[in-house]
């Protein structure tokens, strides 16, 4: 089955990072992957939630797609007045995601938000959102260093985000909407830099699937990543 694209089943879709895309945000970013396209802006401030223990950082993130962000107009959340469950799992994912990668003692008693909006969606937006969510923190971390806020760079290591599916019995990487929408099984991974897991949420959509098939797809999704984490290190400087 050749993919809608052109790409092997085994390739991302092109990737662009643009990072200090926004003056005001201490890190930003614009993500792009294929057509899906997310802003991510890390904001900082000097407290934290109730719920942190003294002397401790926390990082937080949250998500949520512009009207027009796909194919139909969508209502904005806050004319629902409250969250949408999609966009609060999504940003729950998040911050779980980006909190991997920092010591949240050397953070010290400050927070990092990190807002995820999506401009475009073409699928993948809560991976991209990862994925560029993490340049954005990383950009503000390092503005604190060079600010004299902190000693060093609180980071632990690099996290990114992919997806994969199997479309018609096919193992594909990275789909775009017209994949993940006909997709039997969806797939999506968050790891870390050094090859450990964060997240995985795996979906038999049209049909049930193996321990061996998640297992070639979670192998499938590390490929991704050790591309993309190539791509974050470059645009980091390190």
């Amino acid at each position: 089955m050749p993919r809608i694209d052109g790409r092997a089943n085994d390739a991302l879709r092109p990737m662009e990072i643009l990072p200090h895309f926004n003056q005001f945000a201490e890190g930003s970013c614009l993500i792009r992957c294929g057509k899906t396209q997310v802003l991510c802006c890390a904001s900082v401030e000097e407290r934290t939630p109730p719920h942190v223990p003294e002397g401790e950082g926390w990082v937080t993130a949250e998500y949520s797609m512009l009207p027009r962000a796909n194919r139909e107009r969508s209502k904005r959340d806050v004319s629902k007045l409250k969250l949408s469950p999609r966009s609060a799992e999504i940003q729950r994912l998040v911050g779980r995601a980006l909190r991997a990668a920092v010591d949240l003692k050397k953070l010290g008693e400050r927070t990092i938000t990190v807002d995820c909006d999506v401009l475009q969606g073409d699928g993948g937006t809560r991976t991209a959102s990862v994925t560029g969510g993490f340049i954005a923190l990383a950009l503000a971390l390092k503005k604190l260093v060079r600010e004299g806020v902190l000693e060093e760079l609180p980071l632990l290591t690099t996290v990114a985000g992919i997806s994969a599916g199997i479309v018609e019995d096919q193992l594909l990487l990275d789909l775009c909407y017209e994949e993940d929408s006909v997709a039997q099984v969806d797939l999506n991974c968050v790891m870390t830099g050094d090859g450990r897991l964060v997240e995985l949420q795996g979906t038999g959509e049209g049909r049930p699937f193996t321990l061996e098939e998640q297992r070639n797809l979670v192998d499938l999704c590390q490929k991704g990543l050790e591309e993309i984490g190539e791509i974050q290190r470059r645009i980091l400087g390190g």
